[in-house]
C-alpha cells in the first residue's frame, strides 16, 4: 500500500478509517471502502447488522467509526441506516440528535398497518335461545 492509502482519516480506540476502508485495531477485521454502503435485500445496511454479531465489537466505537467513514467517503445516510443500528445494537446505538441521547422507538420503527376488523354475523347458540325462553 502507498502512504496515502495507509494514512488514517479517523481513529478511535477500536477502529481506524483510511482511504481503503475501516479496520478493527485489535482483530484486523477489515471492511473495504467499496463494501461500506452494502445493503441487504430489505434495504437494511449490512455492516451494522453484521458487526452486531461480533462479541468483540463495541457498538459505540463501531458506530462512531462507521458514521465517520460514511462522511469521509461521501456516502449518504438514510432511514435504513437508523433501523439497521437499532435492530443490530438496540435503540441506544441509533443515530440521534446528540451522541448520548435516546431516540424513541417510534422514530425508528414503523408498525405494520393493522388489518381491518372483520365482523361476522353469528347465530346465537341454541342453549342461549332456550334459556331465554325462545
Amino acid at each position: 500500500m502507498s502512504d496515502v492509502a495507509d494514512a488514517e482519516l479517523f481513529g478511535n480506540d477500536d477502529w481506524s478509517v483510511s482511504a481503503d476502508g475501516l479496520e478493527h485495531r485489535g482483530t484486523g477485521y477489515f471492511i473495504g471502502r467499496d463494501a461500506v454502503a452494502a445493503r441487504r435485500a430489505e434495504g437494511l445496511w449490512e455492516w451494522p447488522l453484521q458487526m452486531a454479531e461480533k462479541s468483540w465489537c463495541r457498538p459505540s466505537l463501531f458506530r462512531e467509526a462507521f458514521l465517520n467513514a460514511l462522511a469521509q467517503f461521501g456516502i449518504a445516510r438514510d432511514a435504513g441506516l437508523t433501523r439497521s443500528f437499532a435492530l443490530g445494537y438496540g435503540i441506544r446505538a441509533v443515530e440521534a440528535p446528540a451522541p448520548d441521547t435516546f431516540v424513541t422507538l417510534a422514530d425508528v420503527l414503523r408498525p405494520r398497518t393493522a388489518p381491518e376488523t372483520v365482523r361476522v354475523a353469528a347465530r346465537a347458540p341454541a342453549r342461549a335461545l332456550a334459556a331465554a325462553g325462545a
